[in-house]
């Protein structure tokens, strides 16, 4: 099987971690790693510790913006957004139960506190959840360019004000009346 990600190395077979075997790529580092396997070790492993805060993560890694084909059956592969603070995705193959990671994105995932949430990334909950930070992450961008930081930082001031007030509707009634 040749790397879906450099498409000039054949995989050969190595070790993600204790218990999780992948096919890795020698030049890109990318790993394919079936998802059966992975399972089996989700039961067998424990999280460790964890090492950096959540959220912060050293430096993303390179991630394959081209759609990839999937060295067992060719079928394109599927992107899966790992979070909103990262644009890194992962592919899998629905047909094969293979997942495709980029080099370095295991360690990402780690820094992350995702590798042990694999099967929750790839649903569309957790996908939508992704789209909606994304939304509200970009109102706020505009909020801020339109009005100012000051300014924008009173408005969400007001807004968590709002929202927790057990008068919201009689005050938003009152504010839209003009």
């Amino acid at each position: 099987m040749k790397c879906p990600a450099c498409k000039r190395a054949d995989l050969r077979p190595t070790m993600i971690e204790e218990l999780l075997p992948a096919m890795g790529c020698e030049l890109c580092k990318g790993s394919l790693v079936g998802l059966l396997y992975y399972r089996h070790w989700a039961e067998k492993h424990r999280p460790q510790q964890q090492t950096t805060a959540p959220g912060t993560i050293a430096e993303a890694p390179a991630d394959t913006a081209s759609a990839l084909h999937c060295p067992k059956c060719a079928r394109i592969m599927t992107k899966y957004r790992l979070s909103g603070t990262v644009g890194n995705r992962l592919d899998v193959c629905n047909i094969c139960d293979e997942a495709w990671l980029d080099g370095g994105e295991w360690e990402l995932l780690e820094q992350l506190q995702l590798s042990d949430k694999l099967p929750a990334v790839f649903t569309d909950a957790w996908q939508r959840k992704l789209r909606t930070e994304a939304s509200e992450r970009t109102r706020q961008e505009i909020l801020r360019r339109t009005l100012g930081a000051e300014e924008a930082d009173k408005v969400e001031a007001l807004r968590a004000w709002l929202k927790a007030h057990p008068a919201k509707s009689t005050i938003l009634t009152y504010l839209y009346r003009d």
